[in-house]
């Protein structure tokens, strides 16, 4: 049957060559996603991916799966926008400037200049395979913001490899020769690549809570209280002793409870002044999210601000990633307004 459908493909016919690739479209995506923090981009590498294997199918020696095919032209297209995006002015994309006020001193500048989420729904749509004996992380782990933002402060090379390894399953002479390269090459970068993960901690040290359980939405519930009440210190207290607040593209970052409420207090005297704020439950990144709105003085509609993704350890927030308005795929499908 493939086959078949393989020969007409290869003979022009673009309605074949859609049955071929459809049932992998959405995973290249989560791939490219991964690879670089935006989905945007990860659309953008997905179309290009696909233009490329209609233009090369004649190239396709079937040595290795058409999957396999796939994601090694996925891999290198977006190997290639990693290494333009290190040679573009950073003018190109917003590299900060979405806060209404100047904030307090932070803990650190973070090292991710643009990160976008994910949302749930997507995923959804990915296919079910059974794990290879080379998958190290659980799919929901693998899209989680954690280590999405880890892999972004990874190498090109060693984010591949890490991702064609330890996510997806591939073996090592797989991923050397999906990259041009060598067995030797591979294991050297992946062994560089989870060292660096270690170190970052990429993964919550306690398990999260069920996803959708009811102990997960009465904690983004009670969150969510607070938050719209102007209760810091209520917000606070669901926090880890060291969790950290990010707002990717600004690089401030606050880590801890004291320096958290430091950042919301002031956060909070310079921007609540006749404002009222509200919160949408929705899910990103396999995490439990809240599409936050704003309403100003006299103003009958909330507007969208930007979008909160709890990241939970056991019954806690462990962190709390602010993303601006301007950061949201249209694929959340939020609406612009809210009726008040």
């Amino acid at each position: 049957m493939r086959d078949a459908v393989l020969t007409r493909a290869r003979s022009g016919d673009e309605q074949a060559f859609a049955q071929l690739t459809a049932p992998f479209r959405r995973e290249l995506q989560v791939h490219c996603y991964r690879m670089l923090g935006s989905l945007h981009d990860a659309e953008d590498a997905v179309q290009e991916t696909l233009m490329s294997a209609w233009r090369g199918l004649d190239t396709f020696a079937e040595r290795s799966s058409l999957r396999a095919w796939l994601y090694a032209i996925a891999t290198h297209r977006c190997l290639n926008e990693l290494r333009a995006e290190s040679r573009r002015p950073l003018g190109h994309r917003a590299a900060g400037g979405s806060l209404p006020f100047s904030p307090p001193p932070p803990t650190r500048i973070g090292e991710t200049p643009w990160l976008e989420p994910y949302p749930d729904a997507l995923l959804d749509e990915l296919p079910d395979p059974a794990p290879g004996p080379e998958v190290r992380y659980e799919q929901r782990e693998a899209i989680g913001l954690a280590f999405i933002t880890a892999l972004q402060r990874l190498p090109a090379r060693q984010r591949a490899v890490l991702v064609l390894r330890d996510v997806l399953g591939f073996r090592a002479a797989e991923v050397a020769e999906l990259l041009d390269s060598t067995e030797a090459t591979v294991t050297s970068a992946l062994q560089r690549a989870r060292a660096a993960l270690r170190e970052r901690g990429a993964m919550p040290r306690e398990r999260a809570l069920a996803p959708d359980s009811p102990a997960e939405r009465a904690l983004v519930a009670d969150f969510a209280d607070a938050f719209e009440g102007g209760d810091i210190e209520r917000v606070v207290a669901m926090l880890t002793e060291d969790a950290w607040v990010t707002m990717p593209p600004e690089p401030f970052e606050y880590q801890g409870r004291e320096a958290i409420a430091n950042f919301l207090r002031h956060a909070s005297r310079v921007s609540r002044e006749g404002r009222e704020t509200r919160f949408v439950p929705l899910r990103a990144n396999g995490q439990p999210a809240l599409a936050h709105y704003i309403r100003e003085a006299g103003e009958d509609d909330g507007h969208l601000s930007g979008l909160f993704v709890l990241t939970l350890a056991g019954a806690q927030i462990a962190v709390l990633t602010r993303f601006a308005a301007s950061n949201i795929s249209p694929q959340f499908a939020l609406p612009a307004t809210l009726d008040w």
